[in-house]
C-alpha cells in the first residue's frame, strides 16, 4: 500500500495535535464557491462528445434531459418532457414542458429536442459512445410542444437513457458557434451555467438564477461551483486541508481513514455503479498480444488476481467482487450461472503451460486511472510467470490507442453513465462498436437481442446468455465495484448517491 507522504504526514500530524488545520480557510463559504478537484479532464465539454465521468457529472449541472429518474425511489418523473407515452414500441411521443429558457435566454422549444436528437444521430456528429444516442432512428416535432422519437427497433431501456446521458441543446446556439465554439462556451438549461473552460484547469460555473421552478433537481443553493483538474491525489489532499480545495473523491483508502479523524472534514464511503476490469485483446491485434488469442490465457489472467484481496485490502469502503461483464444491480446483470474464476494461482500456472506458455510471457498492460491497482494486477500477473509492463496514460489518448488496436491488456473501468440498464455496459464493449475489443458475433447478436426484446423475461435470460458467453471465453476480467471515499470541508451538506453522480444542485452550506 501506498503511504502517506512526508508533506501530507506533516499536515495531518498538526491538525490533530492542534485540532485544527495549519493556515486553513475551510471552505470558500465566504465566497459562496464551491471548488471541487478530480484528477483527469473531459476532452472535450460537450457532454456528447466526451465519456469521462468529470464531464458527465459537468453535464448534470449544466444541461436538462427530457426524463428525470429520482434517484431515492427509482422512478420516471416529468424533467423538460411532462408526459410521454408509446404509441408502439418503436414510436415514442413527449410534450415538451413551455416556459424554459437556456442560460442565453432563448427558450427551450420541441425544435431544440428534435434538432438535438437528430443530430447526435447523425453519422457527422462524433458522438463518442454511441450506445447512447444509437438506438434512436430520428425525431420529427408533430406538434408546437410535441415530439415524436422513431427507434431503431424497441429499446426497453429508453427512458433510462432519455434520464441519463441524453441531455438538450439549443439549436440555434450550437449552429451558430458549431462543435468547437460550443466546447468553448456551452449552454444549456440546467442549475448551473458554464463562465469559463480552461482546457488544463478547468471549468467554473454559476447558479442559474432564471432556473425554472419546478424542476425535480430542485433550484440551486450555492452560488458558484469550481471544478480544477488535479492530476495528483497527494496535491488534492493536501489542498483540501488548508483550504485550497472543499470537496475532493477517489481518496484513497489509507488516506481517507487518516482524513477522517482531521477536524473540520468529513469523509463519506460508498459503493458506486463503476466497475473496474480488464480488457483483453482477444483478437490479437496488438503487438504482443498474440497469447491472449488463446481463451485458456485469458482463463488464467482472470484466476492470478486475488480480487478479493484487492477489494479488502485496496479499494474498500463497501466495494464488491463482480463476477460479470457489468454492475450488477443493473437491470439485466446477472451472475447466477456465470462462470466464476476464483483466485488460484495454481490452476492459471497450469492453464498457462496448456497453452505454450509454462515459462509465462511478457505483455503491456494500459491504464489511466488509480495506478495503485494496476499495480496490484501487475504483481499478481507476475506471480503466475506473465510479465506486464504498466503503461501509465491520460483517458482520451488511452482509449484511441484501444480503438486502434494497439492495447493488449487495458485496465479499464466505467460507470455506465450510471444507466441502471445491462445495456449501459455491455453494449458499450461487446456490440461490435469501436470499443470492442472481442469481436464475437454471437454475443454481439444475444446483446442486440437483449437490448430490443420487450419480453422482460425473455430479456434477462438473454443478457444471461450472453454474459455467460463472455465469461466463459473471459474476453472480459471483471474486477471490482469501485467504492468512493469523498473527502469535504464540514461546511458542506453533502450526500452521496451510489450512481457516482455527486449533485452538487442539492449541495449547501451549513
Amino acid at each position: 500500500m501506498a503511504s502517506i507522504p512526508s508533506r501530507l504526514s506533516c499536515l495531518l500530524a498538526s491538525a490533530l495535535i492542534l485540532g485544527t488545520l495549519p493556515g486553513a480557510a475551510l471552505a470558500d463559504k465566504a465566497k459562496d464557491t464551491l471548488v471541487y478537484a478530480s484528477d483527469s479532464e473531459p476532452e472535450n465539454i460537450s457532454p456528447y462528445h466526451n465519456n469521462l465521468r468529470e464531464g458527465i457529472i459537468v453535464a448534470r449541472h449544466v444541461f436538462d434531459n427530457l426524463i428525470f429518474r429520482n434517484p431515492d425511489t427509482g422512478k420516471y418523473e416529468p424533467q423538460l418532457a411532462t408526459e410521454w407515452t408509446w404509441v408502439d414500441p418503436q414510436t415514442l411521443d413527449l410534450t415538451i414542458r413551455k416556459g424554459v429558457t437556456f442560460h442565453n435566454g432563448d427558450p427551450l422549444t420541441a425544435d431544440d429536442v428534435v434538432f438535438t436528437l437528430n443530430m447526435v444521430v447523425s453519422p457527422d456528429s462524433k458522438v463518442v459512445t454511441k450506445q447512447n444516442v444509437n438506438w434512436i432512428k430520428s425525431a420529427e416535432k408533430i406538434g408546437d410542444d410535441k415530439v415524436r422519437i422513431h427507434l431503431v427497433g424497441p429499446f426497453p431501456a429508453a427512458i433510462e437513457y432519455l434520464a441519463g446521458p441524453v441531455v438538450i441543446y439549443p439549436e440555434s446556439y450550437f449552429k451558430k458557434v458549431g462543435l468547437d465554439g460550443f466546447a468553448k462556451a456551452p449552454i444549456g438549461s440546467g442549475p448551473y451555467k458554464v463562465t469559463s473552460v480552461t482546457p488544463g484547469k478547468g471549468v467554473k460555473m454559476e447558479k442559474n438564477t432564471a432556473y425554472w421552478k419546478d424542476s425535480p433537481l430542485g433550484q440551486p443553493k450555492i452560488g458558484k461551483l469550481e471544478f480544477r483538474v488535479i492530476p495528483d491525489p497527494e496535491t488534492q489532499v493536501a489542498e483540501l486541508m488548508t483550504g485550497g480545495l472543499d470537496w475532493i473523491w477517489r481518496v484513497q483508502a489509507d488516506q481517507a481513514k487518516q482524513l477522517g479523524a482531521v477536524p473540520n472534514i468529513t469523509v463519506l464511503a460508498a459503493e458506486t455503479m463503476r466497475v473496474g476490469f480488464l480488457q483483453l485483446d482477444s483478437q490479437g491485434r496488438a503487438p504482443g498480444s498474440e497469447p491472449l488469442k488463446d481463451p485458456r490465457v485469458r482463463q488464467a489472467i482472470a484466476y492470478a488476481i486475488d480480487r478479493k484481496a484487492m477489494v479488502d485490502n485496496l479499494v474498500r469502503g463497501g466495494a464488491r467482487v463482480m463476477n460479470s461483464a457489468c454492475f450488477i444491480d443493473q437491470f439485466g446483470c446477472t451472475d447466477k450461472g456465470v462462470p466464476r474464476y476464483d483466485y488460484d494461482p495454481a490452476k492459471a500456472k497450469a492453464l498457462l503451460a496448456e497453452a505454450g506458455y509454462a515459462s509465462g510471457f511478457s505483455v503491456d498492460l494500459y491504464a489511466y486511472r488509480e495506478r495503485e491497482y494496476a499495480e496490484a494486477v501487475v504483481g499478481y500477473l507476475g506471480a503466475v510467470g506473465i510479465k506486464a509492463k504498466l503503461n501509465y496514460m491520460k483517458y482520451a489518448a488511452l482509449r484511441e490507442l484501444a480503438r486502434a488496436g494497439k492495447v493488449p491488456i487495458y485496465f479499464q473501468t466505467w460507470g455506465s453513465f450510471s444507466v441502471a440498464d445491462a445495456s449501459a455496459f455491455t453494449g458499450a464493449w461487446f456490440k461490435g462498436d469501436s470499443d470492442d475489443m472481442a469481436h464475437d458475433a454471437q454475443v454481439s447478436a444475444l446483446l442486440k437481442k437483449a437490448d430490443t426484446t420487450v419480453e422482460t423475461d425473455i430479456r434477462l435470460a438473454t443478457y444471461q446468455e450472453a454474459l455467460t458467453l463472455i465469461a466463459q471465453k473471459a474476453y472480459l476480467v471483471p474486477l471490482f465495484s469501485y467504492s468512493a471515499n469523498y473527502a469535504f470541508t464540514s461546511d458542506l451538506k453533502f450526500t452521496a448517491q451510489p450512481d457516482e453522480l455527486p449533485r452538487f444542485y442539492k449541495a449547501s452550506w451549513k
